[in-house]
């Protein structure tokens, strides 16, 4: 159980004071995908509206972004985007494909692609639009988490075209010409500190940088030709709770962790306890994120209870001894499509007991 004293120096919101290091008044929970497919009103107001379009429609976007905060009482809205967005903002031809996801009119082959491929240098209007609605309506214990995807994923679905089981392509790259990589990589960044910045700019109080194909790299391979790159995002982000996070990256959250985020996502596949040891032997005690199996949900409250009291005793007992600094729980990734929105808050509400 949290100690939940009142310290005056604490932020008023869970999640931002878990995240400076402060013991919240509850156990800030939110979920990654909360707000999507296992929503009817999602899929309501969705209805034959394209994925991007939604992102580029203020009124839409902050409607889905509350929707999850409204139902589920969690203690973040995370902004309703896409990996993508900050691309077809851009100016790349980008859409996404139902049942198959991000697809590039044209895939990056060379230097030369390199070099056309556009820059974000201007406002996102109507996601900063969006955001303004939105925190009309969260209150003060409520906190708005910005979002956008990290370099190499963005880079991934660009060099492959679109969605890879293997990143064959994007390996080669990397390996047989790492120039025409790096530069890839370069061109990047200032494009996802944009849009990261206008999101601040509106509104934002908390960013989670999202590395969902890291995983596939080795851990040699990572801090090569990608952590330079989270590095810098992170840092041109210093003065709101940085929030890092990767799939399957178990083996690379001591290296995810030199980046500079205060707070660490962990995946379901490693022990909170366990993944705060690598963390702290790297780069210091840091505030953990997670980390139930989104197919827990689906197995029974009592059996969501066991993980979760699981769950928070690993995270505690890092804490307790100075492996970590705080804990927001949170999925080990995202709300999968079918599950039962009755199920999401009846975790929530156990989360909040703990």
């Amino acid at each position: 159980m949290l100690n939940t004293a009142p310290n005056p120096q604490a932020p008023e919101a869970p999640i931002l004071a878990a995240a400076a290091g402060y013991t919240p008044t509850r156990r800030p929970v939110w979920f990654m995908r909360q707000a999507g497919r296992s929503l009817p009103e999602y899929r309501k107001v969705r209805e034959g509206i394209s994925m991007l379009d939604s992102c580029f429609m203020p009124e839409l976007l902050a409607e889905i972004t509350l929707q999850p905060v409204r139902r589920h009482d969690v203690d973040a809205a995370i902004l309703f985007s896409d990996i993508v967005v900050p691309l077809k903002a851009a100016g790349v031809d980008v859409e996404i494909v139902p049942g198959r996801g991000p697809v590039m009119g044209q895939a990056i082959e060379n230097a030369s692609d390199v070099e056309k491929l556009p820059i974000l240098d201007k406002d996102v209007a109507e996601v900063a639009e969006g955001i303004g609605i939105i925190r009309e309506e969260l209150n003060q214990q409520q906190t708005l988490i910005g979002f956008a995807g990290a370099p190499f994923t963005l880079a991934s679905y660009l060099v492959e075209g679109g969605p890879s089981k293997n990143h064959e392509k994007t390996k080669a790259m990397m390996h047989a010409e790492p120039a025409t990589w790096h530069k890839l990589m370069e061109r990047l960044v200032p494009t996802i500190v944009q849009f990261l910045k206008v999101q601040v700019a509106a509104g934002v109080q908390a960013m989670q940088l999202f590395d969902s194909w890291a995983g596939f790299l080795s851990d040699r391979d990572y801090r090569e030709f990608v952590l330079p790159y989270s590095e810098q995002i992170l840092a041109e982000m210093e003065g709101i709770p940085r929030i890092h996070f990767g799939v399957t990256t178990g083996e690379l959250l001591a290296s995810m962790s030199e980046a500079g985020s205060e707070v660490m996502g962990v995946d379901w596949r490693v022990p909170m306890d366990v993944a705060a040891k690598r963390i702290a032997e790297r780069s210091g005690a840091k505030v953990l994120q997670g980390n139930l199996d989104p197919a827990i949900l689906f197995a029974g409250e009592s059996v969501i209870r066991a993980e979760v009291e699981r769950i928070c005793g690993e995270a505690d007992r890092a804490i307790a001894e100075g492996l970590a600094t705080g804990h927001i729980f949170n999925l080990g990734h995202g709300v999968l499509p079918n599950t039962d929105p009755e199920a999401i808050t009846r975790a929530v509400e156990i989360i909040h007991e703990f």
